[in-house]
Order: C-alpha cells, then sequence, then structure tokens
C-alpha cells in the first residue's frame, strides 16, 4: 500500500497530494464512511431489518438475525437474499429498513467543506436506497455538495462488491475509472474499484464499532487498498484545491 498500514494510535497518515493529482472524480459510499458509528446510524438499519424477517418469517429475534447474516454473506445484502429466494417487494424491505432516528447524526460542516473543495464531480454510491442516503446526508449537510446517488434500485438491486454493479455507476455517470477515487469502509467492496483503475480508500472507525463484525472494520493490507484512514475530513484536506469548483445543484433524480 502507499501508507504505512496499520495506523498507528488511530493517527492516519496524509495522502500524498501528486497520487490523487489525476483524479476528478470522487465517489462515497454512504453508510460508515461519511460519518462515524457513533451516530449510530446503521445499528438502527440493522435491527429494523432484523425485524423485518422476524415479522416476515415468523421467527424470534436470534433466528431472524442468524437468517440475515446469512443473507448478507451469501448474497452481499439480505435484501437480495430476500429477491433471491423468496421474491420480496424490494421496496417495502427498503421503507421499512430505513425508517430510523437521525437524532445523533449532527451536522458536519468540515467534511461539507473538505469535499466542496475537491476538484470535480463528487457522487455517491450505495447499497441503500436514495431517500436513506438524502436523510443522511441532508442531516450531515452535505446533500449539496453531490451532484447525483446511485443507489441499489439504479444497480438493478445487485449489491456491491458485485462488478455489474460499478460498471452500470460508471456508464450511467460517464467516470472514467482511471480519473476517479473510491471510499468506502467494507474491504472487499474495493477490489473491483480497484481492478477498475481507481484510487481506493479504506474508511475505518477511530473505536471499535460494536455494531459491526470485525472484519467489516479492521485496518486491511491489501493491493486493492491504496490508502487507509479512520479521519476522512483530515485525509481530504490535503487533497482540495479551493476556486477550482464549478457548484453542483445536487443530487438529480
Amino acid at each position: 500500500m502507499n501508507q504505512n498500514a496499520p495506523i498507528a494510535a488511530a493517527l492516519p497518515l496524509l495522502p500524498e497530494l501528486d497520487a490523487f493529482g489525476h483524479v476528478d472524480h470522487w465517489i462515497f459510499d454512504l453508510d460508515n464512511t461519511l460519518y462515524s458509528h457513533e451516530a449510530k446510524v446503521w445499528p438502527q438499519v440493522d435491527e429494523r431489518i432484523t425485524l423485518f424477517l422476524a415479522e416476515l418469517f415468523g421467527l424470534d429475534g436470534m433466528s431472524s438475525r442468524a437468517l440475515q447474516k446469512y443473507y448478507y454473506q451469501r448474497y452481499g445484502t439480505t435484501l437480495k437474499g430476500l429477491m433471491e429466494e423468496h421474491g420480496i417487494d424490494p421496496v417495502d424491505f427498503l421503507d421499512f429498513a430505513h425508517q430510523i432516528d437521525l437524532t445523533l447524526l449532527d451536522p458536519n460542516p468540515a467534511l461539507g467543506a473538505a469535499i466542496a473543495a475537491l476538484p470535480g464531480r463528487k457522487l455517491i454510491l450505495t447499497n441503500g436506497s436514495r431517500g436513506h442516503a438524502e436523510n443522511v446526508a441532508g442531516k450531515l449537510g452535505i446533500l449539496h455538495h453531490f451532484e447525483d446517488i446511485f443507489d441499489i434500485v439504479n444497480a438493478g438491486f445487485t449489491p456491491k462488491p458485485e462488478r455489474a454493479t460499478y460498471e452500470n455507476f460508471l456508464a450511467k455517470h460517464g467516470v472514467n475509472p482511471g480519473q476517479a477515487a473510491m471510499f468506502e469502509d467494507i474491504e472487499k467492496n474495493l477490489v473491483v474499484p480497484s481492478a477498475l483503475g481507481m484510487k481506493t480508500v479504506l474508511i475505518v472507525p477511530r473505536t471499535p464499532d460494536p455494531f459491526r463484525e470485525a472484519w467489516e472494520q479492521a485496518v486491511v493490507e491489501a493491493g486493492h487498498v491504496d490508502y487507509v484512514t479512520d479521519d476522512l475530513t483530515g485525509f481530504l484536506k490535503p487533497l482540495t484545491r479551493p476556486g477550482e469548483n464549478v457548484p453542483v445543484a445536487g443530487p438529480q433524480a
């Protein structure tokens, strides 16, 4: 990797500006990437998914949780598993899963300023829904910095890390992967972006997240991970070039 991982004392190393000098497309995952786990956003979604399965199949909490994780591991998302094996309506699932409380999610003007100052286009690529992404990014106060959101519906309900999802995203938005950077909190979701030619950055939590599996938040040294950081705002600041940006109108339908 270009960075000396693992991160020592939770102090991320800053990127070399030259390594991102060619980048004019900045692609961000949403959950656990644009906010920290202390906001308790994802645990609520996770719990709602467990409840959805419990009500759908008449299961107790433990059995529902086990089934949820089985689908997640096998299909990439619980939703994909439910669609493949049971033909459930994805809209009903997404609406139910994303009925959450964002009270603990505070606005992040420093992150917004860092994203705004990046040269070029900024996009969100998420396995969640557009509505969820708009709600979260809106509460963070950063939604207007993004040109668009590519969600699980745009992906035809095929989740990352499937190659087809990235290829559909690139085609829809006219992105040259050789001029793009991808920011993700799940290491396996960076395999395809790296293979396509993107610069890749793995976001890890500053403190262990008790609501996620250890493998989901580990510092990983691998050829498809160029950088690791636990401070997205601090990582972006050296890459910003104020004055070069053209404001965008915000996500388009």
